[in-house]
């Protein structure tokens, strides 16, 4: 395995604080999130530190590799969209019937130039829709679950850390790798500036391209592994937190008959601050969370076959419902505080 994946954690860390640096006085003039109802912050914070993230990232995989391949050129080019895509719903909120067909869209692109099919006993055309309606979903909930400080990096870096540690193993092939590795490294360049209290915020601008990113990295870890299933099971088991959080939650205001595309305080990690829990207890609740569902997906690959699928799936089910039913309890009071 060559030394880029490696090269490109600290090239994109590096790349990326560099440029939130220089990019943080136009936020600060151009970009403020405001608080609101809905809102976890108190005050003017600025938005759109996902600018240097994603940037420094392809910037890293472009000077390391310098004429990538067609994928990680459509992955580029649907970044690109969506970072677009979010910068306008920064600044002016875009309606949904605006922003789905350009998040498809960029979507379509990627699993176009992906190519392959995971399951070869379904029809080509239902495995493809059912791959862009996830990919869709998963773009969102990314977005969806951006909603504190720290945790897209408490969820992301211990699922970009697995990609690459299974890169480096051979079980991921070599543009993913070096991809992992230096989203990676952008995310790690913008922890120290969203750490609680935040100074910055990611933005639509970043938490859509990084949904599309790692939809694309968990989509090429499907179809590695023994019979496709091994890859399978640990692409669902590594996000399977932001999986269950924002599904659940989306499902429970469907049936509530709330405008499920609303802003709102609902998700379980949101639940977690209301109920009186710290936000670094709750991103470091998942981040803790991550690593176990990291080390399960690990075992599906090292020991493929339905029964450690099985067991794996089971297990790391359990972590998540156990998680996600501390967050919607009320935090335990010393009775003599």
């Amino acid at each position: 395995m060559p030394l880029s994946p490696l090269v490109a954690v600290p090239l994109a860390a590096l790349l990326s604080s560099g440029l939130i640096v220089a990019l943080r006085p136009l936020l600060q003039r151009y970009a403020l999130a405001r608080p609101n109802a809905r809102s976890s912050h108190r005050i003017p914070t600025p938005q759109g530190g996902g600018i240097a993230v994603v940037a420094a990232a392809f910037a890293a995989v472009f000077a390391l590799v310098g004429a990538p391949g067609g994928e990680i050129v459509a992955l580029a080019a649907g970044a690109i969209a969506l970072g677009i895509v979010g910068a306008v719903d920064d600044i002016r909120p875009l309606p949904v019937r605006a922003r789905l067909p350009l998040q498809a869209a960029s979507v379509v692109l990627v699993l176009t130039a992906a190519g392959g099919q995971l399951v070869p006993d379904l029809p080509l055309w239902l495995e493809r829709g059912l791959a862009i309606l996830a990919g869709l979903w998963f773009v969102n909930l990314t977005n969806f679950m951006d909603g504190l400080d720290w945790m897209t990096v408490a969820e992301m870096v211990p699922v970009l850390g697995a990609l690459l540690a299974f890169g480096l193993a051979g079980r991921l092939p070599g543009d993913a790798t070096l991809m992992a590795a230096a989203l990676l490294g952008g995310l790690l360049g913008f922890a120290p500036f969203n750490r609680p209290v935040a100074k910055l915020f990611l933005g639509d601008v970043g938490s859509l391209p990084i949904g599309l990113i790692v939809a694309w990295l968990l989509y090429r870890l499907a179809g590695q592994g023994d019979s496709g299933e091994g890859g399978l099971v640990a692409a669902i088991l590594l996000p399977l937190y932001y999986l269950a959080d924002a599904t659940l939650t989306l499902g429970r205001r469907a049936l509530a008959g709330e405008p499920v595309w609303q802003a709102h305080r609902s998700h379980f990690y949101q639940r977690a601050t209301t109920n009186g829990r710290s936000v670094p207890f709750v991103v470091g609740a998942v981040f803790v969370l991550n690593l176990a569902l990291a080390l399960i997906a690990a075992a599906t690959l090292a020991v493929p076959g339905w029964t450690t699928s099985l067991v794996a799936l089971a297990l790391g089910a359990a972590l998540v419902a156990g998680l996600l039913r501390l967050f919607a309890l009320p935090a335990i009071r010393n009775a003599a505080a």
